[in-house]
């Protein structure tokens, strides 16, 4: 035993200890993960793998997502596909600035020139950063992001992600801006694209603007205010709003058309309580009757639907609200009463949480404040990575076409919605609800540092101001391009802010349209036409739930605009990792838990294990006692693979012509089942079938068949034992192969034993493979000759007998009695029987009698 053990290289102890960096290394050594670009687009398999945001720190969260993705790639390459597995580094953004502002203790600003001696404070100080360049301020984004990707990969590389690692982007590299460039004056160039000046959503911290996708309702305290609006000769018309500061920005009250307590006063005017303003009073269906009083006053701007209002009753527009979310200085339009800007002049610079206070003690004074404040808790509309409520104000801004404002292109992507194959299928529901309940187009640009510049410069007239509408574009060959500090073409750096000169667009694009074309920038998109043919349309993108609005929604719309069809034919949707209290993970609730310590303590085979064991779509409690059960199954691979090599022969080719006694066929007909169960379920993206399958499988014939055919394997002399020695390095090969997209680590050490190469670059187990050996073989067998042997083991352990102990006499009755009785030799071996009997009938049970020596009894 000894001898044949070593020649298949089995160590004397098989441990997890150190498995991850041996193989690691060995995996980047023989490049088996390395993309064949040689193939055919049919003989491909291309991921549009997430690219993380680099700025923060990977969780579990991340390690649950990606290890479902790692078991796809690496089944499909086990069928023979050349896959296309890159990883991309999502850099440029908010959260990259603030992080560079923390860590670094600067802040960007854009009026100090460039310093090429720059050197960050040597103790960063967050509450007092310095100022500094763009120019400076992007470089230290770079160097920064630079160190989080080696962290990021390191952690991946542990994981045993399949990723060809030659294949990486970041979304702020060169060749990302290119892309990300090269794709906006595409859209402007067909009328995608759009500059407007219009009501924006805006983050006052951060002062810039947000899009739909961006937003998320936080129920915050507030309270109604019942006002008093005067009209001549009549009794005053009350109001009930949340926001009194807004009362200068008052443009018309509105009620709805049927409400007959509103009826005689539409078309009529009001004036404002305080500033004096005269304001129409008009209908609209958007109106609540039953909200408050059933009017309401339009400002420019509250909230959303003031801006749907302003627009549709064609309304003028009196902001007050400033980009640092304080009350502008110069009273609006319309204000033209000494009162009424007086009291605007109590108002000027102040917060908008400070304006409330004193315009309702102004309302208190003038006697228009109706009894007092009621308070309520009510959503209100937040960036998602923000801290205060969102304003809305007036701004120029591009924007990209979504179905938002336009029902054909809205229908167009719904349709994109319904050839895509969504698992889990119910996933598709989502997307169809976001696109349908778009009320306006997608705003792309930034009022931030790090990111895309727009590729765009505007001549300057005569007086110094820009000329909007005569844009200078550059030509795709010059891309990318950064307006800040390069000149457009016919014009010199002296021209820049002069008049007659030019002057480059500041913003940058929102992360998403970066990242909208991922699929475009890692296939190589107008880069590399050849590799863009093998891989695009991708076959997967797999993501989060949470982002089908933003990230799936987005790549569909740049790919149906650029390309005409899907980025790809399959999206596979994650669920929510939760805590141990079964409630979502997240940074903002502080219970996310980062992955390096349960790797180390279970190993990355147990944490895989744990991770698969999530479906796609379905929420998973983050849960150490299943990492737990991963690692005993490892080692469990471990020791039985070392058992079964030990017993099994010399040779690593099993003859499965030597396979005749019926026992060892049925195992592997059964074992064909699980084959053909888990392909199956690979092939319908239900990864955790398939490892469910596999490993009930494994476990079964640990506990039955080894112990079964123990006896028989060792006999070197007989067809019995040749068979089951055959039998059992079948099974092996094939446990290898169906294990190795789960726990890659110990898979590839096990086959390493006993088999030349990588179990990763070996053959995905064939139905036919397994059928052929099983010949004529019944998984019945198998079956009612476990049962008995567990009956026997039952009948030991009640007894308190060694399960070494004799056993006089057992007796098996029933429908499958015949079945086992094929196996009566391995029976008696295994259970260690003197006497056995078995009477077939017609009893679907089967009972089996076991008789124990009297002294056990």
């Amino acid at each position: 035993m000894t001898n044949r053990s070593r020649s298949f290289n089995v160590p004397e102890k098989p441990s997890l200890d150190g498995i991850e960096a041996k193989w690691v290394d060995a995996w980047d050594e023989s490049g088996v993960y390395h993309f064949d670009r040689s193939r055919s687009r049919e003989e491909i398999f291309s991921i549009d793998t997430p690219p993380p945001t680099v700025s923060g720190s990977l969780h579990i969260g991340h390690v649950f997502s990606y290890t479902h993705t790692d078991t796809v790639a690496r089944f499909q390459r086990m069928n023979g596909k050349a896959v296309f597995y890159p990883m991309g580094w999502d850099d440029n953004g908010l959260p990259t600035e603030r992080r560079v502002q923390n860590y670094y203790g600067v802040r960007c600003d854009p009026s100090i020139a460039y310093d090429p001696d720059f050197t960050p404070p040597a103790k960063p100080d967050a509450k007092r950063q310095v100022p500094i360049s763009r120019r400076n301020f992007i470089e230290l984004c770079d160097r920064l992001t630079a160190e989080d990707e080696k962290v990021f990969e390191g952690i991946w590389r542990t994981l045993g992600l399949s990723v060809d690692w030659r294949h990486t982007y970041a979304t702020i590299d060169d060749n990302s801006r290119a892309a990300a460039q090269r794709a906006f004056l595409r859209n402007l160039a067909r009328g995608e694209a759009y500059m407007a000046e219009a009501p924006t959503l805006w983050d006052v911290t951060f002062r810039t603007a947000v899009a739909q996708a961006e937003l998320e309702d936080r129920d915050r305290p507030s309270a109604y205010h019942k006002l008093a609006f005067h009209r001549d000769g009549g009794e005053p018309v009350l109001i009930e709003t949340t926001r009194p500061e807004l009362l200068p920005a008052c443009v018309a009250l509105v009620a709805n058309p049927d409400d007959e307590r509103y009826q005689p006063l539409f078309g009529s005017t009001v004036r404002t309580p305080v500033f004096g303003v005269e304001v129409p009073v008009l209908a609209h269906r958007l109106a609540d009757p039953e909200k408050g009083s059933g009017i309401a006053m339009i400002c420019t701007f509250g909230d959303l639907t003031d801006v749907t209002w302003w627009r549709e009753l064609q309304l003028p527009t009196r902001p007050i609200v400033g980009w640092d979310g304080r009350i502008v200085a110069d009273p609006p339009a319309g204000l033209e009463s000494e009162a009424g800007r007086d009291a605007y002049a109590t108002l000027a610079g102040a917060t908008v949480h400070t304006a409330r206070e004193r315009v309702v003690g102004l309302l208190r004074e003038s006697g228009d404040l109706i009894g007092e404040p009621s308070k309520i808790t009510h959503p209100v509309k937040f960036y998602e990575k923000g801290d205060k409520p969102l304003e809305i104000v007036t701004t120029r801004q591009w924007y990209i076409r979504n179905g938002g404002r336009d029902a054909g292109v809205r229908e167009a992507l719904l349709e994109r919605g319904r050839e895509l194959a969504w698992h889990p299928a119910h996933m598709r529901s989502r997307y169809e609800h976001w696109v349908g309940g778009l009320n306006g187009d997608w705003l792309i640009s930034r009022q931030r540092f790090f990111g895309v510049p727009f590729p765009v410069w505007y001549p300057l007239d005569a007086e110094g101001n820009p000329r909007y509408d005569e844009p200078i574009t550059p030509a795709e060959s010059a891309l990318p391009v950064d307006p800040s500090s390069e000149a457009p073409e016919g014009y010199t750096e002296a021209q820049r802010g002069v008049p007659g000169g030019f002057t480059g667009d500041p913003d940058v694009m929102d992360t998403w349209a970066t990242s909208s074309l991922s699929p475009q920038i890692a296939a190589g998109w107008e880069r590399d036409p050849d590799l863009f043919e093998r891989v695009f349309p991708m076959d997967l993108r797999p993501q989060g739930q949470d982002i089908i609005r933003t990230w799936l929604f987005a790549t569909v719309v740049r790919s149906h605009f650029e390309h005409g069809s899907l980025p790809w034919s399959t999206a596979g949707i994650s669920g929510w990792i939760l805590d141990p209290d079964r409630k979502k993970m997240s940074k903002s609730k502080g219970n996310v838990v980062t992955p390096i310590d349960l790797l180390q303590k279970y190993s990355s085979d147990a944490v895989r294990y744990w991770a698969a064991s999530g479906r796609l779509g379905t929420d998973t409690a983050l849960d150490e006692g299943q990492m737990k059960v991963g690692r005993r199954l490892a080692i469990k691979i471990l020791n039985a693979s070392k058992f079964a090599l030990s017993v099994a022969g010399e040779t690593s080719v099993p003859d499965p012509a030597a396979v005749t006694e019926p026992l060892d066929r049925s195992m592997l007909a059964a074992l064909a089942d699980v084959v053909e169960d888990a392909t199956a379920a690979f092939e319908g993206y239900d990864h955790t079938r398939a490892l469910e399958r596999t490993e009930r499988f494994f476990w079964d014939l640990c506990d039955d068949y080894l112990e079964l055919v123990k006896t028989r394997a060792y006999d070197t002399e007989s067809a019995a034992g040749a068979s089951a020695r055959a039998a059992l390095l079948i099974a092996l090969s094939a446990l290898h192969r169906l294990f190795a997209p789960f726990l890659p680590f110990v898979a590839d050490e096990v086959w390493s034993w006993w088999q030349d190469g990588s179990v990763h670059a070996a053959a995905w187990p064939s139905t036919g493979e397994f059928r052929a050996a099983a010949g004529d073989g019944d998984p019945a067998v198998l079956t009612a000759t476990a049962e008995v042997l567990r009956a026997v083991r039952k009948a030991k352990s009640e007894a308190k007998l060694s399960m070494r102990a004799e056993v006089d006499r057992v007796v098996v009755r029933g429908k499958q009695a015949e079945n086992a009785g094929l196996s009566r030799t391995d029976i008696a071996a295994a259970g260690r029987v003197g006497e056995l009997g078995f009477e077939t009938s017609d009893d679907a049970e089967l009972r089996v009698e076991v008789s124990l020596p009297e002294a056990a009894e």
